[in-house]
Order: C-alpha cells, then structure tokens, then sequence
C-alpha cells in the first residue's frame, strides 16, 4: 500500500511526554568478545508493579550510537504507548551486519539472539515475536529490516525509516566495503546483505512492514524498489513517501508513526495506520 502525504499531520497528533526514564546497561556480546553499550527507555508504568511489556529494538543510523534515539519524541512515545524501547549501540557503521570479512563485527547476531536474549532474561517483557518490533533510519533502516528478515522467528514488525535497503548503488559509502570487501572484489557479498535480496523471499504474513522516505532522500530510489519487490509479491505492507529528504527531522516526524504502527501489531496482531 502506497501513501502520499505531510507526516507532520500524524507527528503533531502524538502527545509528547518525558515522564519516561533512560537507563544506560553494558551487554555483552560473546560472539564479538566484547560489552557493548545500550540506551533502553521504560514508560513511567515500568517502576510500580509487575505487568511485563512489549519492546520495540530501535538502530540508528551511520555515525550514530546508542543514545541516537534519545529525544523528547521517543521518551513520549514509550509512554504514549506503554512499551520498552532497546537502543544498542551498532558501532557507528556496522550496517548490523555478521561482516563476512570482519570477524569484530557481528550485530546481526548480537541483536537477534544476544540482545534480545538479555532483555527478555534481565527486563519485564513479553518474550515473543508477537511483542516485538524492530525500527530505525537509514543504515538503520536497513538493520531492522536485514535483522528481521533473517530472524523471523524473533521479530514482528517491522519500521524502516528511508533506510539504505541496497547498498550496491553507493560501493563508496558509509564504510559498507569495511563490512563486506570491495564491490568489484565481492558482488556476491553486496548482493547477499542488501535488503531488497532478502525481500524477495517474504512471503504474504511473515511481518507487518511500514516504511518511510522523504520524496528528495537519497535512498528513494531503492525504496521505491523494495516497495515494488513486496508489491510484486503480494506482501502486504505499507510504504509512505513523504515531503522531505535524509533529515533528522524527517526521522524526528517519522518516529511517532512508526510507534503507532508497531504497537497496533501489538495489539491486533496487524500493523496498521
């Protein structure tokens, strides 16, 4: 399903609140032998009683870290919508990828299988698939939607924010040949870990997907692909393009919906507007 429209109609919607809290954790990672740093938001519903809750894994973006999220937007979110929100830290250009060439670089494991193993052992949550969500912007994007897909028994819902869902147009970016070789040396490897491969295996039912790209982005071209690969598929899902380009503002007025999105999986089994 394809939507045009203002995204600051829905943001504006949103009551923002920062009744919620942030606590900084260690979490280590066997698979990379190392701790690795993680922002995780409770709503203020967290610190009386026992009710266990849904967690949304949020991934930011190149050049970011695990505080990335940390913004009166996101705070009112967890609240609004009383779940757990889980910001690892993806060592700046990591592209939440297990590197093929990179043995020091292995998020795509240490967020499906370590993270989450920790937060559902350590935090008050509902530990299936069902109860859990996975977002972010940009490499993030394509993180949520890379983890997701290659972890389905783990993740629901997905939320990709204009993510970088092929990475074989831009062989220079982003540290993206740190991760997987050069292109010319290693096509295979930069076709193996671009999103829009994996997305021609979903099937009709494996996720709710939503994603988000401003009609001047840079990544609106492998968007409008990816859209098309599930559309060709008959996945349903939703895909919104919107006035705007690669901004923090645009993932600022993006954040609200996705919160919406993820959490109606939550509550109907079916991601929705």
């Amino acid at each position: 399903m394809k939507i045009r429209f203002t995204l600051m109609m829905i943001a504006s919607m949103a009551c923002i609140s920062q009744a919620a809290t942030v606590q900084q954790i260690q979490v280590h990672s066997d698979a990379m032998n190392k701790d690795v740093p993680v922002s995780v938001i409770f709503p203020e519903s967290y610190k009386s009683g026992e009710t266990r809750y849904p967690v949304i894994y949020m991934l930011h973006g190149a050049g970011g870290n695990h505080t990335t999220f940390l913004s009166p937007i996101t705070l009112g979110m967890v609240d609004q919508y009383n779940v757990i929100a889980i910001c690892p830290d993806g060592a700046r250009t990591s592209w939440w990828l297990d590197s093929p060439i990179d043995p020091t670089m292995k998020y795509e494991t240490f967020v499906a299988k370590e993270l989450v193993t920790y937060v559902d052992k350590n935090l008050r949550t509902l530990a299936q698939r069902e109860k859990r969500g996975i977002t972010g912007g940009s490499m993030g994007g394509h993180g949520a939607c890379y983890v997701a897909f290659k972890n389905k028994t783990v993740f629901g819902a997905i939320g990709n924010i204009y993510g970088g869902v092929d990475m074989r147009p831009f062989p220079e970016n982003w540290d993206i040949k740190l991760r997987l070789g050069t292109q010319k040396d290693n096509p295979k490897n930069w076709e193996d870990f671009s999103v829009v491969t994996l997305a021609k295996e979903v099937k009709d039912g494996d996720f709710a997907i939503l994603t988000m790209v401003g009609n001047k982005d840079f990544f609106l071209g492998v968007n409008r692909a990816f859209n098309q690969i599930l559309q060709n598929n008959n996945v349903q899902h939703y895909y919104i393009e919107a006035k705007g380009a690669h901004t923090h503002e645009f993932a600022a007025e993006a954040i609200p919906v996705m919160f919406r999105f993820i959490t109606t999986y939550f509550t109907e089994g079916k991601g929705h507007l």
